[in-house]
């Protein structure tokens, strides 16, 4: 609230300027990281606020937006009043999506010029913003999903195809996160990630199972690497295969490449037709998304690179025959982030308060409460114990009827009225 003044305007008018909008929160995309670590020790994240108003009409500065870096792939859900998720978003790229928008700056005294009213001693106090809990999921992008029992060769496939160096070692579970590796032929790219390894159960949480699904949704093809030594390679095709189905259908329908590993070993080597066959036998009860699709069986050795080009030759030419599909975000919530984004960062001077719901009167205890979101934004700032400000704010009330709704309710002279935190003695 502000009044103009200076030399030979000693009465000047009422020049309070509007307050700024409060700072949104977005969340962005960001190909450098791979993990949630980063917030899992600050994961309370004020935005800035909006600038109070000043004098000589001065609106206050907006609010800075606040960025939330996060690993491409992420799923941003909310929790609801009930303790419910509702989805918000899926972070495939670097497009900030709103999260939590800033409140809106209030309205200064100059405002509320009018014939009857040249000297507003109101202003209004600035609209809250939102205030969220969300829950971050990490599901890693990748083209190739390379699936298998513990123990298999991944690792060792992993890093004889990229550049990508996990941990390697003769005994199952050496890997416990999933490990992105970029493979390159020429001009030609795609990322391969090693989940870790499955075992019977895994859909219901077994070996960590839970963790490790979730990211195998997002492959395009699965690269399902087979043990050439273990007792019956067919029968751990079928339980891997199984628990893709007991985890999601879609998971089970998405295209596979097999490739069965350690041909070095001679053992192997002699049992590669029949186990050729029984493969491909296997593999014609699966049901591929992909119409026509043939799943193919290949035979490699991780250790000495013997059979990995032809592999690798086979995968670039499946995924250059594949759309490339990311996850899709509904309609109305893109059409909501949209508007949300023009009202975060609005091109006119001063954006209109949110849509003021009906007014209501109560009797509680004796006391008289007025439920109005307007009028409470209006006097939380004002000096109740200044005779022309209770004028003036009897004025708003007649306005919006509620004074009108008090009469009906019996209020009398020197009856308690309550506006939010606010109590005013009628008269």
């Amino acid at each position: 609230m502000s009044f103009h003044r200076e030399k030979y305007k000693p009465k000047g008018g009422p020049d309070g300027g509007d307050g700024g909008t409060g700072g949104s929160v977005f969340v962005v995309g960001d190909t450098s990281l791979n993990t949630l670590m980063h917030l899992k020790f600050n994961s309370t994240i004020y935005a800035a606020k909006g600038g109070h108003g000043r004098g000589n009409n001065q609106r206050g500065a907006d609010g800075v937006p606040t960025i939330i870096r996060v690993p491409v792939g992420t799923v941003v859900w909310r929790r609801t009043e009930d303790e419910g998720q509702e989805f918000i978003t899926d972070v495939t790229d670097d497009v900030p999506r709103l999260v939590a928008k800033g409140g809106k700056g209030g309205f200064g005294n100059a405002r509320y010029v009018s014939a009857t009213n040249q000297e507003p001693l109101l202003a209004q106090k600035g609209w809250s913003g939102d205030s969220v809990i969300l829950i971050l999921e990490l599901k890693l992008l990748a083209d190739v999903g390379l699936l298998a029992k513990p123990n298999a060769g991944k690792s060792t496939l992993v890093s004889r195809c990229s550049a990508a160096r996990p941990k390697i070692a003769a005994y199952p579970f050496t890997t416990v996160e999933p490990v992105l590796g970029v493979v390159k032929r020429g001009e030609k790219t795609f990322v391969m990630m090693e989940v870790p390894g499955l075992l019977e159960g895994a859909h219901r949480g077994v070996g960590l199972g839970h963790q490790f699904l979730r990211h195998a949704e997002r492959a395009r093809v699965y690269l399902h690497l087979l043990d050439g030594l273990s007792d019956d390679p067919v029968a751990d095709f079928r339980m891997v295969n199984e628990e893709l189905r007991q985890w999601s259908p879609e998971l089970a329908r998405k295209p596979q490449i097999v490739a069965v590993n350690k041909l070095d070993v001679t053992e192997v080597r002699e049992r590669r037709p029949s186990l050729e066959r029984a493969l491909r036998q296997a593999a014609r009860s699966l049901e591929p998304a992909v119409p026509g699709w043939e799943t193919p069986v290949f035979f490699i050795s991780a250790a000495t690179g013997e059979g990995i080009d032809l592999l690798l030759n086979r995968i670039f030419d499946s995924l250059e025959s594949m759309p490339k599909t990311l996850p899709s975000e509904d309609e109305e919530l893109v059409e909501e982030l949209e508007a949300g984004e023009e009202e975060v960062m609005p091109t006119a001077a001063v954006a209109a308060p949110p849509v003021r719901r009906r007014e209501t009167v109560r009797v509680e205890r004796g006391v008289y409460v007025v439920d109005s979101p307007g009028l409470e934004q209006l006097v939380a700032l004002a000096d109740v114990d200044d005779q022309r400000v209770l004028l003036q704010v009897w004025r708003e009330m007649k306005r919006r009827g509620v004074a009108k709704r008090l009469e009906e309710a019996g209020v009398q002279a020197g009856d308690t009225v309550r506006i939010g935190r606010v109590e005013l003695e009628w008269f």
